[in-house]
């Protein structure tokens, strides 16, 4: 018997047996047992792939229970495909029902079995949900096997697909084969942001492909200390700020508060006390100003600090001639007899003031 993995509506996929010599190809048609009847699905996989898949128990473990009964037909295709309309029907009407009682849970999705002997409804909630009056209520209004599973939302979002905020399909319903718990403390050992809208999916949880490198992480961070801790290197007591995982860089503080970048491998050295080796961090290691530097190194070629140079600028300016200072104006102010005005016109400066004749002075009476 050979084991193939089939995909049904909604991602869902599931393992069966086929007695046949030669298994059908992938991606074509099939019908296979189902509960209480027939349903119709698509070769996912085959041969060592389904074999491993199976064993990783993404779906199911063991040998498969059910058989894969024939490859289906084009008329089993186009009965398959009226189905897409059945299941919008079906979605809407329990949605509707569902308002009616007042129940607390959302219908996400409607499933009709190919022979339309059992319809499946997913729904959502946050709180366990009575629903025994509403199946009742279906199994009246549809008249066949209803059966309700309530599903997470990461499981929501897997059977409605999407595009995801890096522009591709959705991993869980691309090639995800489990959904595996995801907590902040995967975050947190890859230093990302802890804000939820940066590090979240469509489903509100946080993404599935923060796993993704999560090993790595753990694994590469055995091999560098520990932030804070307090270690003893060529400079004396030095304590851990940062570790780079990807430079493979350790960041040290002193007790003056001088800090410098270091290699991993130059680091285990001096904490050993062994001679450290001569690779540096990007070409040489960085110190946050030149007064950190040792006054051993401070004269070496490598961290030779230029003398200024005094440079003078000089620059020839004419000088723009001064004005001209004004013309003084003659004095024309009329002088006047020390004896007073004369007349009308006032007295002349040769001639005797005389109110008379003006020939003589005036004779008293």
């Amino acid at each position: 018997m050979h084991l193939i993995e089939v995909a049904f509506r909604g991602n869902r996929k599931e393992f069966f047996g086929w007695e046949g010599e030669t298994p059908p190809p992938a991606h074509s048609p099939i019908i296979v047992e189902a509960d209480r009847g027939e349903d119709l699905g698509t070769v996912h996989a085959i041969g060592d792939l389904a074999a491993q898949r199976n064993a990783g128990c993404a779906h199911g473990c063991g040998e498969p229970v059910r058989k894969a009964l024939r490859v289906a037909t084009k008329r089993d295709v186009r009965q398959s495909e009226s189905l897409q309309k059945a299941n919008d029907d079906a979605r809407q009407r329990a949605a509707d029902k569902v308002r009616a009682a007042n129940l607390q849970m959302k219908i996400s999705d409607a499933e009709w079995q190919w022979d339309k002997k059992k319809l499946t409804l997913y729904f959502t909630a946050e709180k366990r949900v009575d629903f025994r009056n509403l199946v009742r209520d279906l199994a009246a209004a549809f008249r066949t096997r209803i059966e309700l599973k309530q599903i997470g939302v990461r499981d929501e979002a897997k059977r409605l697909d999407g595009i995801g905020r890096c522009g591709r399909q959705y991993c869980s319903a691309a090639w995800l084969p489990e959904l595996r718990p995801v907590n902040l403390g995967v975050a947190k050992d890859q230093r990302l942001s802890l804000n939820p809208s940066q590090i979240s999916g469509a489903c509100g949880r946080l993404m599935c492909c923060l796993r993704y490198e999560h090993e790595f992480y753990v694994e590469t961070r055995r091999r560098f200390p520990k932030e804070g801790r307090i270690v003893t290197t060529m400079v004396g007591e030095e304590k851990v700020l940062t570790v780079d995982l990807f430079r493979e860089a350790v960041t040290l503080r002193n007790a003056e508060g001088a800090s410098r970048t270091i290699p991993l491998e130059a680091f285990n050295a001096e904490v050993a006390g062994r001679p450290a080796p001569t690779r540096t961090v990007a070409d040489e290691d960085t110190y946050e100003s030149a007064e950190e530097i040792s006054p051993e190194l401070m004269y070496t070629s490598e961290f030779a600090i230029p003398e200024p140079r005094l440079v003078i600028l000089t620059e020839t300016v004419e000088a723009e001639p001064a004005p001209a200072a004004p013309a003084r104006k003659p004095d024309r102010r009329r002088r006047g007899r020390r004896g007073g005005r004369g007349g009308e016109g006032g007295g002349n400066a040769s001639g005797p003031s005389n109110p008379g004749d003006g020939k003589g002075p005036a004779k008293g009476n």
